[in-house]
């Protein structure tokens, strides 16, 4: 497949763990507030159930989010997914603002996870993004991401475990 200089390649084309991030046009903060990142959130979390996804973490932000999302050969293409949320919340966001058309969202990368090792340390790299971002010390405190929830309903042994693979040399875009 010929990558493109315009827009990342996109790999989601067989059943399997994804990381993804997708930003919002030129890093605009469209969704500042608890109303705006309640409504992304349950967006995002929301329309990937309906369509056939296991959400595994989440951190999302005023300008952009990352994902770990788990596809079986009955969900629908990541591609339309991500379509619908970003269409459904740039109309919200659009109308809260009374701009409507205004572009909202850039693009999204994804990358498709085939080795545990690289999924660990992406899934710790989710969980632990409020905290890279300065947002809160400790990222069970940021209500839009899936710290807490992960703390709660994984095991203590396998927290652990995930806590300790190191993200410092994750090559992933994630200048916001």
């Amino acid at each position: 497949m010929k990558s493109w200089p315009h827009a990342p390649p996109h790999w989601t084309h067989e059943p399997g763990l994804y990381f993804v991030t997708a930003s919002t046009y030129s890093k605009q903060r469209h969704f500042e507030g608890e109303k705006r990142l309640d409504l992304l959130t349950g967006l995002l979390l929301d329309t990937f159930q309906e369509s056939h996804w296991r959400v595994d973490a989440w951190a999302v932000f005023t300008n952009h989010y990352h994902l770990i999302l788990r596809s079986s050969s009955e969900s629908r293409p990541l591609s339309k997914v991500l379509g619908k949320v970003h269409m459904l919340s740039s109309k919200a966001v659009n109308e809260f603002d009374a701009l409507p058309g205004r572009k909202i969202w850039h693009n999204y990368r994804d990358t498709h996870l085939t080795f545990e090792k690289s999924h660990f340390a992406r899934l710790h790299y989710v969980i632990h993004n409020p905290v890279h971002h300065g947002l809160v010390h400790d990222a069970e405190q940021y209500p839009w991401c899936s710290a807490a929830w992960f703390a709660r309903h994984a095991s203590a042994s396998f927290v652990k475990m995930v806590r300790s693979f190191p993200i410092d040399r994750l090559e992933i875009e994630d200048d916001f």
